[in-house]
């Protein structure tokens, strides 16, 4: 995969590296994380929130369960659904409307967790507005939890040697010039 501000660099379709042939490609799956030419981390969130998603449908009969305490429901919520949404969130770079999308994945699964609110002055059944839910739910929101992770992640790496090749690039200093105009992130 070849990853350029040029937009010519990638026209070559394969290349050659100790005798071993590579194709060019626009993207691909390392260590369980989509990688793209456009080096764009959107498809990744999508990825990862349908694939939550998908561990949500599979346990959505335990959180719509009357049977378990909802203390028991946030945390199969918690260990099981959240894990699988927020794989590899330490290197995601959050657009508004990025975060806006984890925040109704959340609010879906806390809905279905404790379920409909009985309004008192109507007395009919209704969905629970997100204040309700935040103060049910007392752990920070997901984009705090996202924010928390990425700076646990920088303090792992500035722990690092300085023969780490993360840590170079953490503490590196980019050479050349910058492209005219504003930068995209």
């Amino acid at each position: 995969m070849v990853m350029s501000r040029d937009q010519n660099a990638g026209r070559i379709q394969s290349g050659r590296f100790d005798n071993s042939t590579f194709e060019r490609v626009e993207e691909f799956q390392y260590l369980g994380t989509t990688l793209t030419d456009q080096n764009s981390i959107e498809e990744e969130i999508k990825r990862r929130l349908r694939s939550g998603n998908a561990c949500y449908h599979l346990v959505q009969n335990l959180l719509s369960s009357r049977l378990l305490s909802k203390n028991l429901k946030i945390q199969i919520y918690r260990t099981i659904t959240l894990p699988v949404a927020l794989y590899g969130c330490e290197a995601w770079s959050l657009t508004l409307q990025e975060e806006r999308k984890l925040r109704v994945f959340k609010n879906m699964v806390l809905r279905r967790i404790f379920g409909p609110r009985r309004d008192e002055v109507t007395g009919e059944w209704r969905r629970m507005h997100n204040e309700e839910l935040n103060d049910l739910y007392s752990s920070p929101n997901i984009v705090r939890v996202i924010k928390l992770r990425r700076m646990r992640w920088a303090w792992h790496v500035a722990r690092m040697g300085e023969e780490r090749g993360v840590y170079r690039v953490l503490v590196g200093k980019p050479e050349g010039k910058r492209p005219m105009g504003t930068p995209k992130h």
